[in-house]
């Protein structure tokens, strides 16, 4: 029977579920069909707080305004409610349609278990969310660094606009923990780029020197982007120390900067960072790195996350957390080739107990260059703002094609890194290559091969990857972020294949753009993202180019984002088929907000206001209440 709205007859009304003028308490209407018995009424009333309905029914329709539960299932894409049954969505439709739906199901189970006895039958408890809240599936980050993001919540440096602010951040933090000079400092965040006080070159182990207390301090600071670090005196005479009493003079797939005299500046690029003797984490470290990213993606309504950097000891750490029923979201790792170990490469296996799973790794993820904010990403052609510079390989073309190879041949989904045009066009000529040794284009794509940013692209390459059925996984802020300089960096031609995310969905060979947000280079919020995809502006409401947005050509429209951050992100780890979409037989991974951030009507400015007030996972609530 249809489950949906369609045929051009409008939903018969609903009760409205309302709460009394103070709006602190909600009526729950409770109701069920039956054939045989006819229809009975229960009512139940609760005080509404963000956490006052925190365990939900075993069975239960979820019901909001007309049209308001948003299912990214492009066929149905609005419904009125949605059945649950454990962690299992069986129905959509209007609240007839639902309760008609539960009736059938209820007589089929009572007759052929309990003998056609009626009081066998459940009751359907019908729950509607507040008035113009909406619901939507529960949102995907296609590419973060979860414990990346709960250190760099230790000592945040991305608030700072000047280098003398960021100076008095770090001066802070050590009044309040005093150390030796042997105890390393490492914080993540600065942005050079954001500075009012310099002149936009890079900064250098001087600059901490100029503060007393630092000077003598081993610091240890992490660019935005995780392709930087700058580190200070102190730390540069540990580093010459650990590389016996030297530096190289090139470093494969990296940088050291360094003056004219031809001394490091305390500016390491890419690869060169591992030079930098900075102690490993503590498995008690990473445990509260873990934990605090996972509470705030919760909050934030993130129930999967795609970790594009995962080590060997952070996969145990994920599936030690999942064994003390400590991983409330569901984590696609990508094994990080640049810390396995040769008894890794050789020993490492397809991690992968089906697409529900809460931990996962069936996906690689290779390095190619660096990034656009530090003159990394490889470009074809020099640096329109930098001429002596075009950027970092990680490896030539020929080592590239060879380590993706090894790596497929084994099985394994390959997500590559790519900011820049030259590493583009690298990457898709070696899926390109690959492909040519399967019957056709479909193979690969049926592997889910992955570009990584996929920032800046020739023209003809946008095209090129879709043609071969490569994803190309985005971050919308990234664009936002970078486009007051983008521009100056790669001049007028060149940036026409740069942040193209329209382009690059029409391109698609099976219309799919996973969106992210490279948390913590970014932030954690998906509204963010949701909102940099259709709007192409800062939060403030601005762009290079006005009100209107940066390339407005390349926005998205709000359907197309939010497709990107559900069901695009779960294609991109073979788990279309159960995630991703409010659709009849799929996990009920769920979040309800304050707000229709999908309403083409409203200011783009609105979306920037929605909050969470509830995520559900499995049909459980992991935050807020319903």
């Amino acid at each position: 029977m249809s489950t949906n709205n369609k045929g051009g007859h409008p939903p018969p009304p609903r009760p409205s579920f309302r709460g009394d003028n103070s709006g602190n308490k909600q009526i729950v209407y409770t109701l069920f069909a039956s054939a045989a018995a006819g229809i009975a009424t229960w009512y139940y009333s609760f005080i509404h707080t963000p956490t006052s309905f925190t365990v939900l029914p075993a069975s239960y329709a979820l019901c909001a305004d007309a049209g308001k539960i948003y299912t990214a299932d492009p066929s149905n894409p609005t419904v009125d409610c949605i059945i649950v049954d454990k962690q299992t969505i069986l129905t959509t439709g209007t609240l007839p349609q639902v309760q008609t739906w539960w009736d059938d199901y209820q007589n089929d189970l009572v007759n052929k278990w309990y003998g056609g006895e009626p009081s066998a039958k459940k009751p359907l408890p019908v729950i509607n969310v507040r008035p113009h809240s909406i619901v939507v599936p529960g949102l995907a980050d296609a590419h973060a660094h979860i414990l990346q993001y709960g250190f760099k919540m230790q000592l945040p440096l991305d608030k700072a606009r000047s280098l003398s602010q960021l100076l008095d951040t770090l001066e802070d933090y050590v009044h309040r923990h005093p150390s030796g000079s042997n105890t390393w400092i490492e914080a993540m965040g600065w942005d050079h780029t954001r500075w009012s006080d310099t002149t936009g070159a890079f900064p250098t182990a001087a600059d901490i020197a100029s503060r007393p207390a630092l000077a003598t301090l081993p610091i240890v600071l992490h660019r935005v982007d995780g392709h930087a670090i700058w580190i200070s005196p102190r730390a540069l005479e540990l580093t010459k120390a650990h590389l016996g009493a030297s530096f190289p003079e090139t470093v494969p797939g990296g940088e050291i900067l360094r003056d004219s005299s031809g001394e490091p500046t305390g500016i390491f690029l890419d690869a060169a960072q591992s030079l930098v003797p900075v102690p490993k984490w503590s498995s008690h470290q990473m445990r509260e790195y873990a934990e605090l990213a996972i509470k705030d993606a919760l909050a934030v309504g993130l129930t999967s996350v795609h970790d594009a950097m995962t080590s060997v000891a952070e996969l145990e750490l994920f599936n030690q957390l999942e064994s003390e029923n400590k991983l409330p979201i569901r984590v696609y790792a990508m094994a990080d080739t640049d810390r396995l170990t040769s008894a890794d490469v050789k020993e490492l296996e397809i991690y992968d107990r089906g697409p529900t799973a809460r931990v996962r790794m069936r996906s690689v993820k290779v390095f190619t260059d660096g990034a656009l904010g530090s003159w990394g990403a490889a470009l074809l052609s020099p640096y329109s703002d930098k001429p002596e510079a075009r950027g970092i390989m990680r490896y030539s073309e020929e080592e590239l094609s060879t380590i993706v190879r090894g790596w497929w041949e084994k099985g394994w989904g390959v997500s590559i890194h790519a900011i820049g045009d030259r590493a583009n066009k690298a990457v898709l000529d070696t899926f390109e290559s690959i492909g040519k040794g399967l019957r056709d284009a479909e193979e690969v794509a049926n592997r889910r091969p992955r570009i990584e940013h996929a920032q800046i692209m020739r023209v003809e390459d946008l095209e090129r990857a879709g043609t071969l059925g490569v994803i190309t996984s985005v971050q919308p802020t990234h664009a936002t972020s970078d486009m007051n300089y983008a521009e100056t960096r790669l001049g007028p031609e060149r940036i026409k294949g740069a942040y193209a995310y329209q382009t690059l969905l029409k391109s698609s060979r099976h219309g799919i753009l996973p969106l992210g947000s490279d948390f913590p280079v970014e932030s954690i919020n998906p509204l963010y993202g949701f909102y940099a995809a259709v709007s192409r502006l800062d939060r403030e409401g601005n762009s290079p180019h006005g009100k209107g947005g940066w390339y407005p050509a390349e926005r998205l429209t709000r359907a197309q984002a939010l497709k990107g951050m559900t069901l695009d992100a779960a294609y991109a780890a073979f788990a279309e088929d159960v995630l991703g979409s409010l659709s009849a037989g799929k996990r009920a991974d769920y979040v309800i907000l304050d707000r229709d951030i999908m309403d083409e009507t409203q200011p783009v400015g609105e979306i920037l206001k929605a909050q969470v007030k509830a995520t559900i996972v499995d049909g459980k609530v992991v935050y807020g209440g319903v």
